[in-house]
C-alpha cells in the first residue's frame, strides 16, 4: 500500500491540540498569533477545500486578544486561547445554524452546551464547518455551498456529514474539531482523511439544546490527529445540561491515553451489517484491516475472526429513528432550502414516526442484550470503518434517491448499528490504499468502555505513528 511522506512539524499549522495549547500556555506563542494562522489558512483554503459554512474573523481575533490578556494576569485553562471548529449543526450565540441547507435562518441567541464548555475551557471557536443538508449522507456536499474536498485527493469527498471538520483538521486548519455521529458521521470522515475519530457513549457529549439528537442515534464527538488529542477533545466538551435524556456516568479520556489497556480480546469481524442494497468490501480495506489485527497480536492481544451478527431488528430500529430525526429537524427549520431527497426523506420519516418510532426505541434493550452477549467472549470488536474508499465528491450528484442509497449504503455500511445502540466506537487510521488514500478500522465496545477503546488506540498509535502521515498541501 502506498504510504505518504512523513512530516515533521515546524508550524502551528502541524501542531496538534495538545501542543498547540501547552506553546500558548507557556507563552511560546500568543493565541492572537494562533487563531489569526488558523483564520489565514481557512480563508486561503475556501476556494477549494472548502471546509467551512462559517468563519468568525473578527469574533475569534477578539476572542484570541481577551485570551492573551487572561493568561496575562495568571488565568490557566485547558484550552485557552486555543483555534476550535465546530460543525454546522451546533449552535454559536450570534451565528446561524445552517445544518447544511440554504435559505436565511435567524441567529442562534445561545451556545451550545458542548460550545459552552468549550468555551469555559478558553477555546477560541474560528468558524463553524460544513455539513450536508441535515447530516445525512456519507458526503459534505450541497447547494447552498458546493463540495467540500478531501485534503489527500482534491477528487474525492472527506466524507460526511462531519465532512467539514475533517479536512479542517487533516489540512492542519485547526487542530481538533467536534463533529456529530448519527449514523457514522465522525467515523467515516476520519477514517478516510486519516484521523482519529471518537463516537462516544450516548449524552456524553450534551447535544443540549436537543434533550437528545435524532431519536438518540446522534451524539457529538471528536476529530484529531492523536489520540491524545482527541480524548482531551472529548473530556472537555463532555458533560451533562439538566435537560438531557442520557447522562452516562463521567470518565477521563486523557488519563486511558499511555495505560496499558491489558491483554485484550479482540473479535476481527468483516461481516457487513445486513442492508437492503447488495455491498461489498473493498479488498484493499479487507488487507489493512488484517494488518491492524496482526499488530495488535504483535501487542499480544488476541485477535480471533469471529463475525458479528448484527440481526435484521437493528436496522428495524435505525430506519424509524434515523428518518424521523430527519422529518424532526426538516419541520423545525421551515425557511431551509433542500434537496429534492431530503424533502423524500423528511416525508417518509413523518409517515414512520408514529408507532413504528415507538417500537424502534422499544426494540433496544432486545438488542443490548443480543449483541452484548457477545461481548461474553470478547473485549473489543475490530471491524471496517468504510466498505470503500473515500468516492469521488461529484458522485452523489444528480442521482435520485433510490442511488443515492445504493451508493452511500455500498460505500458505508458499517457503522450506524453503534448509533442503534449508543455504544463508543473509535475509528483509527489503518493505512492506505495504492492510490494513497487513507483506511480506517473501528475499534467497538460495549456501554462506557470509551477508556478501554482509548487506551488500545493509543497503543496502536505508539506503533504505527499515523499522525506523522500527512497530505501534500494543494489547498492554498
Amino acid at each position: 500500500m502506498s504510504v505518504p511522506d512523513r512530516v515533521a512539524p515546524n508550524s502551528p499549522a502541524d501542531l496538534g491540540l495538545t501542543e498547540l495549547s501547552a506553546a500558548i500556555a507557556d507563552g511560546h506563542l500568543t493565541s492572537v498569533a494562533a487563531v489569526g494562522d488558523a483564520l489565514d489558512r481557512i480563508e486561503a483554503s475556501q476556494p477549494t477545500l472548502n471546509a467551512f459554512r462559517v468563519v468568525r474573523r473578527e469574533a475569534a481575533l477578539r476572542e484570541a486578544a481577551d485570551a492573551d490578556a487572561r493568561r496575562a494576569t495568571g488565568t490557566r485553562l485547558p484550552l485557552l486561547g486555543v483555534p476550535i471548529a465546530v460543525k454546522d449543526d451546533t449552535d454559536i450565540a450570534g451565528e446561524v445554524t445552517a445544518f447544511g441547507c440554504g435559505g436565511e435562518f435567524t441567529p442562534a441567541t445561545a451556545d451550545a452546551e458542548s460550545v459552552r464548555r468549550l468555551r469555559a475551557a478558553g477555546a477560541v471557536i474560528v468558524g463553524k464547518s460544513n455539513t450536508c443538508e441535515l447530516g445525512q449522507l456519507p458526503f459534505t456536499s450541497g447547494d447552498a455551498f458546493g463540495h467540500t474536498r478531501n485534503p489527500w485527493d482534491r477528487t474525492r469527498t472527506p466524507g460526511g456529514s462531519s465532512g467539514g471538520s475533517a479536512a479542517a483538521v487533516a489540512a492542519g486548519l485547526v487542530p481538533a474539531a467536534l463533529g456529530s455521529d448519527g449514523a457514522g458521521s465522525v467515523r467515516i470522515p476520519a477514517a478516510w482523511t486519516n484521523l482519529v475519530g471518537i463516537k462516544p457513549q450516548r449524552g456524553r457529549i450534551s447535544t443540549w439544546p436537543h434533550p437528545e439528537a435524532f431519536h438518540g442515534l446522534t451524539v457529538n464527538g471528536p476529530l484529531a490527529r492523536t489520540v491524545r488529542d482527541a480524548a482531551l477533545l472529548l473530556d472537555i466538551a463532555a458533560g451533562p445540561h439538566p435537560g438531557d435524556l442520557h447522562t452516562p456516568a463521567p470518565i477521563d479520556a486523557a488519563a486511558a491515553v499511555g495505560r496499558d489497556p491489558g491483554k485484550l480480546r479482540i473479535a476481527l469481524s468483516l461481516r457487513i451489517p445486513f442492508t437492503a442494497t447488495r455491498t461489498a468490501l473493498d479488498p484493499q480495506i479487507a488487507a489493512a484491516v488484517h494488518d491492524l489485527a496482526a499488530t495488535l497480536r504483535a501487542l499480544g492481544h488476541t485477535v480471533t475472526v469471529a463475525d458479528l451478527h448484527y440481526g435484521v431488528l437493528i436496522g428495524a430500529s435505525f430506519l424509524p429513528r434515523s428518518l424521523g430525526g430527519i422529518s424532526k429537524v426538516h419541520r423545525s427549520m421551515p425557511a431551509a432550502v433542500v434537496d429534492p431527497r431530503t424533502t423524500a426523506n423528511a416525508r417518509v420519516g413523518r409517515l414512520l414516526g408514529g408507532p413504528a418510532l415507538t417500537a424502534a426505541r422499544m426494540l433496544e434493550p432486545l438488542l443490548h442484550r443480543r449483541i452484548g452477549a457477545f461481548f461474553d467472549d470478547y473485549d473489543v470488536v475490530l471491524a471496517p470503518t468504510t466498505a470503500t474508499p473515500a468516492p469521488r465528491a461529484e458522485e452523489i450528484d444528480g442521482i435520485g434517491v433510490g442511488a443515492t442509497n445504493g451508493l452511500i449504503t455500498g460505500a458505508c455500511p458499517f457503522t450506524w448499528p453503534w448509533n442503534v445502540l449508543g455504544w463508543p466506537s473509535v475509528n483509527v487510521p489503518a493505512g492506505f490504499t495504492d492510490t494513497g488514500l487513507p483506511i480506517g478500522a473501528q475499534l467497538m465496545g460495549t456501554a462506557n468502555t470509551e477508556p478501554m477503546l482509548i487506551a488500545l488506540a493509543a497503543q496502536l498509535e505508539a506503533e504505527r505513528h499515523w499522525d506523522r502521515d500527512r497530505p501534500t498541501p494543494w489547498w492554498t
